[in-house]
Formats: C-alpha cells, sequence, structure tokens
C-alpha cells in the first residue's frame, strides 16, 4: 500500500487546486533525488505516490479542461514508470509542465528544476 493509499476524496478535496499541484510535485521532487541516487525501488514507489495523488486530483476536479489536462499529463508519467530504462529528461520535462499547471507552482521552477540556459 503506498503511502497516500488511505487519503480520502473528502480529504483531498479540501485542498486548493494549487494545494494539490504542489503535493503532486512534492513527490517528482522527491522523484528527481532518487533519479540522482539511483534508487531504482523508492523511485517506482514515488512514482506510484504521483500516480495515486492526480487520480485523486482528477476525482475531485470539478472543471473538465483541468480534469482532461490532468488526465494526459498521468498519461506521461504512467509511461515513464512502465519503462524499463527511467529518463531524466522525460521526468525533468513532465516535471515543469506539471509545475506549469498553477502559478503557485510555476513560481517553484527555480527552486525546483536545474537551469536550462547554457554554461
Amino acid at each position: 500500500m503506498t503511502q497516500h493509499a488511505s487519503l480520502s476524496p473528502g480529504r483531498w478535496s479540501a485542498f486548493s487546486f494549487d494545494q494539490q499541484i504542489l503535493m503532486i510535485a512534492n513527490e517528482m521532487n522527491r522523484a528527481s533525488r532518487l533519479f540522482r541516487q539511483e534508487e531504482t525501488t523508492g523511485l517506482a514507489l514515488a512514482y506510484e505516490r504521483v500516480l495515486r495523488l492526480v487520480d485523486l486530483t482528477v476525482e475531485v476536479q470539478q472543471r473538465a479542461t483541468w480534469r482532461r489536462e490532468l488526465l494526459r499529463w498521468r498519461d506521461i508519467i504512467a509511461d515513464v514508470y512502465i519503462q524499463p530504462e527511467r529518463d531524466l529528461a522525460v521526468h525533468t520535462a513532465a516535471f515543469r509542465a506539471l509545475l506549469l499547471f498553477s502559478p503557485e507552482a510555476a513560481r517553484q521552477i527555480p527552486f525546483v528544476l536545474p537551469d536550462r540556459s547554457p554554461a
């Protein structure tokens, strides 16, 4: 059972959309650290938590457009999860896309994602 398995839709819906996205992003950030440590078991568990939180967000989301976009994003993460070889660049691109779902989350990009400017 994953860490968020007992989190109910009622409890999750008490959080704002910004907060929900930030909590999903927290799990993606944890996965980023596990990538660098080459911790494959922990990485798989982190993706399971991400998928669970996205599922909860879709379940409680009233706006059809946000549900649709979250489901598209979920497909990307599900694909990353099942790939035998994980790609940090794909993970980072997906993480960046998630953060762009919300202005509050987008403000975290400089803090959690590497600078993409040339060295």
